[in-house]
């Protein structure tokens, strides 16, 4: 007896790392956009391909949408090419153009099969479990299940074979022609594998899952590494994640499940996006403060050491002056100079600034770093 519940969730996950592997490299190849013209191009193909066999589930359905695919990539980049029409605008034209070619023919020519335009755009994973494969009777589960796991093998052989490739390509395709590897070739090998994958979720989970899917987890996690191999791996964590939590959320609240899929990833990103600890938004701000903190105070540092052995510019280095030569805010020299005080870099008196053997050290490595000479001052080492 099977489980349609466990069913769904497994084939969730499963289209979601399928959709995952080849989006990490849309991402960083700056073609995420691509994944949205792909995922609603093939429409147009599969169409075409049903008013020439009149069966929804013939093969040539996947071919024609395979090829409406790569027919995208090409008619984008061949606009491109003619440098009249920017990338973006060259995307937005094809796809909605083929989209709407699409919509058109299932209107006319398929209102009475199930290829209506609200299973197109939004998918009904729910459904799956009711299209079984079975095999001299035994039943092996959802048909969706079987062919998404071929194309995920599919997606993880392109990727292992021509993993060094598609890496060189990715980050300098100009030295990827010097080495004699074909980017036009990777190009295309990796919009044949979008296409497909797309081709392969259109049905269970509908256009605008597969373009969360393929982008969502893929920019989540380079927020968290930006190291290829760990980029790979946390996406298909976050895709798993993304096809179980979705489920749940949709069963909590009773809604589509691709919908709740879609918040889900949207939720994970944005946690990722705040509270990442390398690249999340709260990191990079605490980040530059404590730069901005750091660069306060070298600079005091510096200008103590270019005066506080000079006795006719002793005054340079009261706090009184400083306040009015560096026009800080005197809380923040206050509160900079209490810090600097407790970092031992630093000592007082009666006003008077002078740097600690530690201060003075961290004062010539900065005037090093900025390439100005350090003085041989003959400091007394009780300071």
């Amino acid at each position: 007896m099977h489980n349609p519940q466990l069913e769904i969730q497994v084939l969730a996950s499963l289209v979601a790392v399928t959709c995952t592997l080849p989006g990490v490299f849309l991402v960083l190849r700056k073609m995420a956009m691509m994944s949205d013209a792909i995922s609603h191009s093939i429409l147009a193909g599969i169409a075409v391909a049903f008013i020439i066999t009149g069966n929804i589930h013939s093969p040539l359905l996947i071919i024609g949408a395979a090829f409406t695919g790569i027919a995208t990539v090409f008619l984008v980049e061949m606009f491109q090419q003619t440098k009249l029409v920017s990338e973006d605008a060259s995307i937005g034209m094809v796809f909605t153009a083929l989209f709407s070619i699409g919509v058109i023919i299932i209107s006319r020519y398929a209102g009475n099969v199930h290829l209506d335009i609200d299973a197109v755009l939004l998918g009904e994973i729910a459904f799956a479990p009711f299209n079984r494969l079975i095999i001299r009777g035994y039943d092996l589960g959802p048909k969706s299940l079987y062919v998404m796991l071929m194309i995920l093998i599919l997606n993880i052989i392109f990727i292992a074979v021509f993993y060094k490739e598609l890496k060189i390509v990715t980050f300098d395709p100009k030295l990827a022609a010097v080495l004699g590897i074909s980017p036009a070739f990777i190009h295309y090998g990796l919009m044949g594998m979008v296409s497909l994958t797309a081709v392969g979720a259109f049905d269970a989970v509908g256009s605008i899952l597969v373009v969360a899917l393929m982008v969502v987890p893929p920019l989540t996690a380079y927020l968290i590494s930006d190291k290829l191999e760990d980029i790979l791996f946390i996406s298909c964590m976050i895709g798993i994640a993304i096809g179980i939590l979705g489920y749940q959320l949709a069963g909590i609240f009773d809604v589509s499940i691709a919908g709740a899929m879609a918040t889900i990833a949207g939720i994970i990103f944005m946690l990722i996006f705040l509270l990442g600890p390398r690249y999340g938004l709260i990191a990079t701000i605490y980040r530059r403060q404590k730069q901005k903190g750091d660069f306060a105070e070298l600079t005091l540092l510096m200008h103590i050491y270019d005066h506080e052995t000079i006795p006719e510019e002793e005054k340079e280095c009261h706090i009184d002056h400083i306040k009015e030569v560096l026009q800080w805010e005197p809380g923040f020299v206050n509160k900079l100079i209490k810090g600097l005080i407790k970092k031992y870099m630093l000592t007082e008196e009666e006003g008077i600034l002078l740097l600690t053997k530690h201060g003075r050290q961290k004062a010539e490595e900065g005037l090093v770093t900025v390439g100005l000479e350090v003085k041989n001052k003959s400091i007394n080492p009780s300071s």
